[in-house]
């Protein structure tokens, strides 16, 4: 019983990293035989792949400080130049904080308010220095 439990979890992580990562990034799925919590539905960290636009409705408040700042580097050094923070208009505490990491994060730019189509308040869209610079001072 507990094997047929273990081969269906594989199977469901299996299906879960090809349908939000694609068959072409899916990573190396652990052994079926190996111990897993059956209480945990995903044993395994979601990877999901770096894009341009980060959106903070899905993360809890107490990590977004966390998360905006390794998505920063993560994109710094994957050498993107523009980026776009969806933070939610609200009463502005989810902007405020991302913000605050922008303003003391030595490759970043400038940012701004994103034009209306692309979340108004709602979202600032952040200019990032390039990767290959190495001297950030002004």
């Amino acid at each position: 019983m507990l094997k047929s439990v273990k081969k269906t979890m594989w199977m469901l992580d299996h299906l879960r990293r090809m349908l939000f990562t694609g068959p072409a990034n899916t990573v190396s799925l652990p052994d079926p035989d190996e111990e897993v919590d059956p209480d945990n539905p995903f044993p395994e960290p979601l990877h999901v792949p770096l894009t341009d636009v980060l959106d903070l409705h899905t993360i809890p408040p107490r990590d977004v400080k966390r998360v905006v700042e390794g998505y920063l580097q993560q994109a710094h050094e994957a050498g993107y130049h523009s980026l776009r923070l969806i933070h939610g208009k609200g009463v502005g505490v989810q902007r405020d904080t991302a913000r605050t990491i922008l303003r003391r994060t030595e490759f970043v730019e400038g940012w701004t308010d994103a034009p209306p189509q692309a979340g108004g308040l709602g979202a600032t869209i952040v200019h990032l220095r390039s990767a290959d610079s190495a001297d950030y001072s002004d």
